[in-house]
């Protein structure tokens, strides 16, 4: 019973809802950022370089793939992988530019949290005033007293 008691005792710590919360805001932003990159900066691309599409740019590797491709110019990169090993250089490509944006929107965010973050450090904490306790507020009394009398 150890186990399964601290097993859902870290599942049930913040740190873990944290985790899996930014793990799914990760994944769909990595979508969002896919489709950035596969449906607004390559398709302009594409055009410059000619119709069959910047993911779709790779080396064939041997004969038989050199012949497919021959006989289908406009053949996409998953059916010429069918036939045979390609040097899918667009594709590659196309992942470091996802890569890149998505890096480059963390450090964005980090950098805002960083800022939010020395700025709450900044700002000066009220000092906490402790008030006295009973035998400083009873000794402080005696001694007003004392002083207080006449000398002798």
């Amino acid at each position: 019973m150890g186990f399964i008691k601290e097993f859902k005792e870290f599942a049930i710590k913040g740190n873990v809802i944290d985790l899996a919360v930014g793990v799914i805001i990760g994944g769909a932003f990595g979508k969002i950022v896919n489709s950035t990159v596969n449906d607004l900066i390559m398709p302009p691309i594409s055009i410059l370089i000619g119709n069959k599409g910047f993911v779709n740019l790779f080396v064939p590797l041997n004969a038989k793939v050199r012949e497919f491709v021959a006989a289908h110019p406009n053949a996409s990169l998953e059916e010429v992988r069918a036939v045979g090993p390609v040097f899918a250089w667009g594709n590659f490509a196309t992942e470091v530019i996802n890569f890149l944006i998505l890096a480059f929107i963390i450090f964005l965010m980090v950098k805002a949290i960083n800022t939010m973050k020395r700025k709450q450090e900044s700002e000066p904490v009220p000092p906490v005033v402790v008030p006295p306790s009973n035998e400083e507020v009873l000794l402080s009394e005696i001694r007003d007293l004392l002083r207080s009398k006449p000398k002798l």
